[in-house]
C-alpha cells in the first residue's frame, strides 16, 4: 500500500524533465527549489541525489549493456504506481546483491522494477543508472537550490555542506528542520571535508597583481591528504575523502609525534629521490594501490608528508581564520613538516622562489592570499597555482577508435571543461598525443566501461574520468561549443584521484585566454 503523501516516481521524473528543459540558471534554480520543497523525509536525500544525476548508492553493479537490454525489453505499465522510496529501496537491494549468480540476480531486480514502470519512468530510471540523466544540476547548482528552498544565502548552505561533507544529509536536515539546523554542522575530527582548490595564474607577476602581498609555497606533485588526529589516534584521508591510514604509516608516525591533542592538517605526500627531488606522481600513487604490501613498499618507496594548512588545533577551529593565522599556527606545531614558504610582495623575491622550486623538481608555486579563509571544496580566488607548464584538469566526454598501430585501441579523446552555470561539460578539443602503449591499453578498457553510446567510431562516455592535459595556449574557435580550443593539447596523466566535480571550469579556461590575449585559430 502506497502512503497517500509518498511522492510518485512519475512526479519526480516529470519534474526532472522540466528542469532539463529549463536553460536559464535562475529559472532552473527556482524550479529545483520548488521541487525540493515538495520532498519529505527520506525522499529529500534521494531527490537531491537523483536530480544531481546520480544514485544515492553510487555504482550498483549493473553494466551499461545489462541496463540497456532490460530497458529495451521493458513493457510499459499503464498507470504509475512506483514511489520514490520503494524505487530507492530496490536500488539498495541491487547494490547489496553479491556472490555467485549476483549479476543475473541484479538484472532480475532491475527487470522487476522496470516491469512496474511507465515508459517515461523507465527512461528516467535507465538514464539515471547509466549516468546519462542530464538535468544540469551538479553539486554547485544543487547547493544553491537547497539554499533558495530554505531561504538562506548560498554561502551559509555551502559552509554546512563543507563541514558535513554530505550535501544530501544537509539538505534533508535543513528542509525538514529549517535553516537554524545549519548551525549544528561543525568541523569534526575523523569526518574529513573536501579540500580547497586553486585557480591558475599566468606567472608570479600576475599572482602578485591579483593578491598583493602573498604567501608563496612549493607546488608539490604528490597525493593530496587530509590528516586527523585525536590523542594517539591518527587517520589519513584522500582528496576523495577515502581513508588510507594503513597505506602511509610514515604519515601516521610523523603526525603522532607532534605536540598536540587534536589536529586537522591539509597537505600532500610525495615519494622523494635520495637527493630530495620528487619522483613522478604516478610513482607516489603506487603507495595507494588496491593490493598493498605496505611494509615492502615502505622500504622500496618511502613517502614524505608536507603540510600547507591547519584547520583545527586542540579544540579550536581555524578554517574561518585568515590564512596568515593558519600558516603561523601550522609552523608553530609542525615546523619540520610545513611546506617551504615565503611571504612577499616583491616580484624578484617571488620569481626567485619560483625558480628555486622548479630547480628542485617541483611543478611551480602556489600563491595564497594572506586574508583568505579556507574554502573547502571550492576553487577559491585566494589560492593561485603558477606552473611553467600550462595544464588543465579536464573530463573525457568521448573517444575514438584508433587506426594504424592504434587499431583496436580507443585513442583520440574529446575534452571538456565544467560549466558551473549549467552543471554540464563543454568541449574544448581533442587529443591523441602523449599516450603510451600502457595508457592506450588502460583507457581502452576504462572507456568501454564508461560507454553510453557509440556509432561504431566515436564512443561517448559518462563524464567521470578526469585527465590532466598540457597545452601551449588557448585560442578562440568556432569549432567547439565553448568558443575556445586548446592548442597542441597533450595527455600528461589520468587523474583517478580527482572526481569530475573538481575538473577545471570553463571560466578558468576563459581567464587563461583573456590573460594571454585572445586570437582566432588559424
Amino acid at each position: 500500500m502506497v502512503a497517500s503523501d509518498d511522492m510518485l516516481l512519475a512526479d519526480l521524473a516529470t519534474l526532472s524533465g522540466r528542469i532539463a528543459g529549463t536553460s536559464g540558471r535562475n529559472a532552473k534554480l527556482g524550479l529545483l527549489a520548488e521541487v525540493l520543497r515538495r520532498l519529505e523525509g527520506a525522499e529529500i536525500e534521494i531527490g537531491v541525489a537523483w536530480l544531481s544525476g546520480h544514485l544515492r548508492q553510487g555504482r550498483i553493479g549493473l553494466g551499461p549493456a545489462q541496463v540497456r537490454a532490460a530497458w529495451k525489453q521493458h513493457t510499459p505499465a499503464v498507470e504509475p504506481t512506483l514511489t520514490v522510496l520503494e524505487t530507492d529501496e530496490t536500488f539498495t537491494r541491487i547494490e547489496a546483491t553479491t556472490g555467485a549468480g549476483s549479476t543475473a540476480r541484479r538484472g532480475e531486480l532491475l527487470g522487476g522494477l522496470l516491469a512496474r514502470a511507465t515508459s517515461d519512468e523507465a527512461e528516467f530510471l535507465a538514464k539515471l543508472v547509466l549516468g546519462e540523466l542530464r538535468q544540469g544540476a551538479l553539486a554547485g547548482l544543487m547547493e544553491e537550490a537547497v539554499a533558495r528552498a530554505i531561504g538562506v544565502p548560498g554561502a551559509e548552505l555551502r559552509r554546512a555542506v563543507m563541514l558535513a561533507g554530505d550535501l544530501e544529509a544537509v539538505a534533508r536536515a535543513a528542509l525538514a528542520e529549517g535553516p537554524s539546523v545549519l548551525a549544528k554542522f561543525r568541523l569534526e575530527i575523523f569526518q574529513p571535508i573536501h579540500p580547497m582548490l586553486a585557480q591558475s595564474a599566468e606567472d608570479v607577476d600576475a599572482a602578485l597583481e591579483r593578491l598583493g602581498e602573498a604567501a608563496f609555497e612549493w607546488k608539490l606533485d604528490g597525493a593530496r591528504v587530509q590528516v586527523h588526529r585525536a590523542g594517539s589516534e591518527v587517520r589519513v584521508y584522500t582528496r576523495n575523502l577515502n581513508e588510507v591510514t594503513e597505506a602511509v604509516p610514515e604519515v601516521v608516525e610523523a603526525v603522532a609525534a607532534l605536540q598536540a591533542r587534536e589536529l586537522i592538517l591539509d597537505g600532500e605526500v610525495v615519494a622523494l629521490r635520495p637527493d630530495g627531488s620528487p619522483l613522478p606522481f604516478q610513482v607516489t600513487m603506487r603507495r595507494f594501490g588496491r593490493r598493498l604490501d605496505v611494509a615492502g613498499l615502505r622500504g622500496e618507496l618511502p613517502v614524505t608528508p608536507f603540510f600547507f594548512d591547519l584547520l583545527r588545533r586542540d579544540g579550536v577551529d581555524l578554517f574561518d581564520r585568515p590564512a596568515r593565522e593558519r600558516f603561523a599556527a601550522l609552523r608553530e606545531v609542525a615546523p619540520a613538516l610545513a611546506v617551504p614558504q615565503i611571504v612577499t610582495a616583491d616580484r624578484a623575491a617571488a620569481a626567485g622562489f619560483y625558480e628555486q622550486a622548479m630547480s628542485r623538481g617541483h611543478e611551480g608555486v602556489m600563491a595564497k592570499a594572506l586574508d583568505a579563509s579556507y574554502e573547502a571544496g571550492r576553487r577559491g580566488t585566494g589560492w593561485l597555482k603558477v606552473k611553467r607548464e600550462h595544464t588543465l584538469d579536464l573530463v573525457v566526454l568521448a573517444t575514438e577508435w584508433g587506426s594504424g598501430r592504434r587499431t583496436g585501441k580507443l585513442s583520440n579523446i574529446h575534452l571538456g571543461a565544467r560549466d558551473p552555470a549549467t552543471g554540464t561539460f563543454v568541449m574544448l578539443g581533442k587529443t591523441f598525443k602523449g599516450m603510451t602503449d600502457e595508457m592506450l591499453a588502460w583507457q581502452t578498457k576504462r572507456f568501454q566501461e564508461l560507454q553510453v553510446s557509440t556509432d561504431g567510431w566515436v564512443v561517448r562516455v559518462r563524464p567521470e574520468q578526469v585527465v590532466e592535459i598540457t597545452f601551449n595556449d588557448i585560442q578562440e574557435s568556432s569549432t567547439y561549443p565553448s568558443g575556445m580550443a586548446l592548442r597542441f593539447a597533450r595527455v600528461k596523466r589520468y587523474r583517478d584521484d580527482k572526481p569530475a566535480a573538481e575538473a577545471d571550469t570553463i571560466d578558468t579556461v576563459r581567464a587563461i585566454l583573456d590573460a594571454q590575449g585572445a586570437r582566432p585559430v588559424d
